[in-house]
């Protein structure tokens, strides 16, 4: 008899404890749900109607032959794909750097505080600044021009060869900061015993840098693969918008830009939400491939 009351008490507290819980849980759930999941079936949703006219007609596949069928929404994708390249450039620039400030140079804190300032600047007025910068006219040709390299001058943003590695380069000095501070950050849990027993055995900066500081950093590297895989993707749209929209000759379309394009400028709300929907779906193959790559070295290594 006991042993049952104890039990129900037990059964009491235990949903006393699940209520609870509930009310701690429960608003950030339905935000979740609001701000994530709805907006995510909604656009799945009207990827198969042709919603010029609300509520829209059930249209079935028509939306994804019409992008699929689409050069452009190839070429806004290829330009995605060329910019995931500059993350390797980031990460090694990146670890490079980090290492540098973990091994407390002169003005450490001041450098950190510069270094982080770009990341916090808004999209537009960098993407504005790049844009004076690189014109025909610009600060960088007059720089190259000082210097003697006037052979160097080009028309940076009117060139289809040049344009998207102008962007490139406006990404790099954006996300450059975020990378140096996040992996300084882990570097101040390294164990100051290990690096001292390098020195004391000889080993170079180079040494150091390949076999203490990457293996340390590893777990922070593979997070910021996945971020900047999601922003390369998904949230550089503002660059392009105000650097180049689009041109030269739709040379640096991306996927977003083609998003934009479709839903506000040619009034095709499916064919955004189709190319919405298989850049999801890109996105989250790309974050499972690199999680599985990462688990699969892991184990190769134990």
């Amino acid at each position: 008899m006991g042993v049952k009351i104890n039990q129900i008490k037990t059964f009491k507290r235990k949903k006393r404890f699940n209520i609870e819980a509930g009310f701690y849980v429960g608003p950030a759930l339905i935000m979740i749900v609001v701000v994530f999941i709805y907006p995510v079936i909604e656009v799945f949703r009207e990827s198969f109607l042709d919603i010029r006219k609300w509520p829209g007609t059930f249209i079935g596949l028509r939306n994804y032959k019409i992008v699929f069928t689409d050069r452009m929404f190839y070429l806004s994708l290829l330009h995605n794909i060329e910019l995931l390249l500059i993350i390797p450039i980031i990460i090694f620039i990146a670890l490079i750097v980090a290492v540098i400030m973990h091994e407390k140079i002169f003005g450490e804190k001041f450098y950190r505080s510069v270094i982080f300032i770009p990341y916090i600047v808004p999209l537009v007025a960098i993407g504005i600044a790049f844009s004076f910068f690189f014109q025909f006219r610009g600060g960088f040709n007059q720089i190259l021009d000082l210097f003697g390299l006037d052979f160097l001058i080009s028309d940076w943003l009117g060139n289809i060869r040049l344009a998207l590695p102008v962007v490139a380069a406006a990404i790099v000095w954006r996300e450059l900061g975020f990378a140096i501070i996040l992996f300084v950050a882990r570097l101040g849990s390294v164990s100051e015993d290990t690096v001292e027993a390098s020195l004391i055995d000889g080993a170079g900066w180079w040494a150091r840098f390949w076999r203490i500081y990457i293996p340390e950093l590893t777990n922070v590297i593979e997070f910021y693969v996945i971020i900047s895989i999601i922003t390369m993707l998904s949230q550089i749209f503002g660059f392009i918008f105000v650097i180049t929209n689009g041109g030269p000759a739709n040379a640096t379309w991306v996927s977003e830009l083609y998003i934009y394009k479709q839903a506000f400028q040619f009034n095709h709300m499916g064919a955004a939400a189709v190319t919405a929907v298989v850049l999801m779906v890109i996105t989250i193959t790309l974050v499972f491939v690199s999680n599985r790559l990462r688990r699969r070295l892991g184990e190769g290594n134990e």
